[in-house]
């Protein structure tokens, strides 16, 4: 009998709360496929780089599993509300408590139950997706194939199955709390609105309003750790009040019978609305946070997943490049390492040389927009001494100024397929990154080069009118020309090769243009020739990189001595798919659940609903009208907390956008990146609100 009864609750339950095991359902399939990446990720034997991935997905799971513990607790605890009558009357015809406990937990633990295994079955198919897509962000091909792991699938039935009982314990707890009493006022606490200091209450939205307008105007200017914890406390506190105010507001204005409340059905949409949100003003913020969450994480995958399609391609120009700053350096070991590995085409070794000055450094320092007035004195004049000590101690730019000869250059033009470059003897130019061009148009005005210095100069027997004449900048070019500390940091400066009898050679370079692409291990072999290992982040020391610079490039930076672009490309994709892909989940499941919540608790009330809308029906509203007033009561009730998301959010990823293509140059405008976002979650918002439309909509007509 208990056992039938269970199942009958369950099929009920089913009907009831189908948005929410439809979203279990699609959350088991996310667990199950994302945590395939920790136990079969058949990439990890290509890019290990020390379980990255693996951690990543770790810590996403993390933070999903303490909200996907939130909403089964906060289902859990709703459907008990939902039928404490029930309970109350099985008490009341002499069911002993335990018993009652156990059907309310049986009855649930077979609707979870029927939830995970769909979503395993749908899980299967998604982690292929999922593999598919990983596969060809590394350029490698994929081959479908249909595994199961016992850890994969352990992994998933603990995280989901523990969060499950966890939530029936605590409610089972409460449960045997409570007396016949108890459980019949249980369901009508929520429906008591306590409507006390409403005027005092209301003040709380206009200060949460002028909050979020300093939020916007003084985010940016954020200085310091203290002043960044106040005002996301702040923010915190925002998101909660504005409900406690805009509730508090409306019961205002219905009580002063305000103009608005007399168009059309305002007056009914009004009162659902603060009725709702008071039962609810916890939850609405924290959904509003949830909103956020998911759209900034969003936000900052589309990011990378930007820079990884348009700007890595042209990081590595050369098929493979390796630096030395010994000058006699001829890479005769490397040389032999790649050609037993895969056939060469051809090799060209040359210098990069230096005059021993900075006036280039300096001028980079003091102009582009990422330094700012960094290494600025007060008056706008460039800091000597903070420049001499970064140049000595970063790893940004070289000590010196970088310069490379008019042949090495056009050689190293025609191996890249661009076109040749002409020179007058009085002329220089200067080979810049693409992002900077648009900032150094300006330099030739600034700087000063020499030109060819005779031998009679030296002797300082040169007549005044053949002293050196001065160089000026003919041209500044911005093509695909590996400048992360090969061919300079940032800039170079090409000159005629005679001008260089009067510099001196600072570090040799070697490149090299490959017949086929080389095996998967060549970039790893290259660097176990005791030459230093990779630098995945600017701020190292740059002993660690033998003396290379790698430029003004943050966030994202990758530089190293030895260079193999058919190894390094898919490596780096990898290694930013490990934050895309964690970022991308948990902003998925953030929406899910939150929509969730919000289409269970229109849904659960609709028989209340029922009744209301009959009556408003038989004063005269017609069915078209009584629809679109529905639609009317869902929108504005999906509406406010992703409004308010999308308020928040907004400025704080327009801000690191902005940052973000400053830094990596990334061809996108700054709110490119919120608005895909926006759409990518509308999409799941409208499929939410029209199940809800339809559903709600069906028990309303229902008798």
């Amino acid at each position: 009998m208990l056992n039938k009864l269970s199942f009958r609750n369950m099929k009920r339950s089913l009907r009831d709360y189908l948005v929410y095991v439809l979203t279990m359902m699609v959350v088991t399939a996310l667990m199950y496929a994302f945590n395939s990446l920790i136990f079969q990720n058949g990439l990890t034997s290509y890019y290990e780089l020390e379980g990255l991935m693996e951690i990543m997905i770790g810590l996403a799971t993390v933070f999903i599993v303490l909200i996907v513990a939130w909403l089964i607790n906060y289902m859990v605890r709703f459907m008990l509300e939902k039928r404490s009558t029930e309970f109350g009357i099985y008490l009341l015809l002499g069911m002993k408590k335990k018993t009652i406990a156990r059907l309310y937990m049986r009855g649930n633990m077979l609707l979870g139950g029927v939830a995970h295994l769909a979503g395993l079955g749908l899980g299967v198919l998604l982690q292929q997706v999922l593999m598919a897509v990983m596969y060809s962000m590394v350029r490698m091909e994929f081959h479908l194939n249909i595994s199961f792991h016992p850890g994969t699938i352990g992994m998933t039935v603990l995280c989901y199955g523990g969060c499950y009982l966890l939530a029936l314990w605590r409610s089972k707890r409460r449960f045997r709390k409570m007396n016949i009493q108890g459980l019949m006022n249980l369901r009508r606490q929520n429906e008591e609105i306590k409507e006390k200091h409403e005027e005092i209450k209301r003040i709380l939205l206009p200060l949460s309003l002028v909050f979020l307008l300093l939020f916007w105007a003084w985010f940016g200017r954020l200085s310091g750790t203290g002043e960044t914890m106040v005002f996301l406390i702040g923010l915190v506190l925002t998101i909660y009040l504005f409900y406690v105010g805009i509730s508090a507001w409306i019961i205002c204005y219905v009580r002063r019978r305000g103009k608005g409340i007399y168009w059309g059905q305002n007056l009914f949409l009004l009162r659902q609305f603060a009725s709702k949100i008071r039962t609810m003003q916890f939850t609405m913020g924290t959904l509003t946070s949830l909103f956020t969450l998911a759209l900034m994480g969003a936000s900052i995958a589309l990011m990378f997943s930007e820079y990884e399609n348009t700007v890595l391609d042209r990081k590595f120009p050369f098929d493979i490049q390796l630096f030395s700053d010994e000058i006699r350096e001829d890479f005769a070991r490397e040389k032999a390492l790649v050609e037993e590995s895969v056939p060469v085409q051809e090799w060209y070794q040359y210098h990069i040389y230096t005059d021993k000055g900075n006036q280039v450094n300096t001028w980079m320092l003091t102009s582009l927009d990422c330094w700012g007035a960094m290494y600025q004195k007060e008056d706008g004049e460039a800091d000597e001494e903070k420049i001499k000590n970064m140049l000595e101690n970063e790893s940004i730019y070289y000590q010196y100024d970088t310069y490379m000869g008019l042949s090495d250059y056009n050689y190293l033009r025609a191996m890249l397929g661009y076109g040749q470059v002409n020179l007058s003897e009085d002329e220089y130019l200067v080979h810049v990154k693409e992002r900077l061009a648009g900032q150094t148009q300006g330099i030739g005005e600034r700087i000063s080069i020499e030109g060819k210095t005779h031998e009679s100069a030296l002797r300082g027997k040169l007549p005044q009118e053949e002293e050196p004449k001065r160089l000026h900048c003919g041209g500044i070019y911005s093509e695909p020309f590996s400048q992360d500390g090969h061919n300079g940091a940032d800039l170079i400066i090409v000159v005629p090769d005679a001008v260089l009898g009067r510099m001196e050679p600072y570090y040799t370079e070697l490149v090299g243009k490959l017949l086929e692409d080389p095996l998967p291990d060549l970039q790893m072999r290259l660097e176990q020739l005791d030459r230093q290992e990779e630098l995945l982040w600017a701020d190292d020391d740059a002993d660690y990189l033998g003396g290379m610079r790698c430029g003004s490039d943050n966030i994202i930076v990758y530089a190293e001595l030895c260079l193999v672009r058919a190894n390094l490309i898919p490596q780096v994709k990898y290694m930013l798919a490990a934050l895309i892909i964690p970022l991308f989940y948990m902003g998925l499941v953030f929406v899910c659940v939150a929509v969730t919540v919000l289409s269970v608790q229109l849904l659960s009330d609709s028989a209340k609903y029922r009744f209301r809308y009959d009556v408003l029906g038989k004063l005269g509203l017609g069915r078209e009208d009584i629809g679109r007033l529905i639609q009317k009561q869902l929108a504005a009730w999906y509406l406010c907390p992703a409004f308010l998301a999308v308020l928040i959010s907004g400025k704080m990823i327009l801000y690191v956008s902005k940052i973000f293509v400053l830094m990596t140059g990334v061809p996108a405008p700054e709110g490119a990146f919120f608005l895909k976002s926006i759409l990518l979650f509308l999409g799941i918002y409208l499929v939410y609100f029209a199940v809800t439309d339809i559903t709600f909509k069906r028990n309303i007509e229902q008798k």
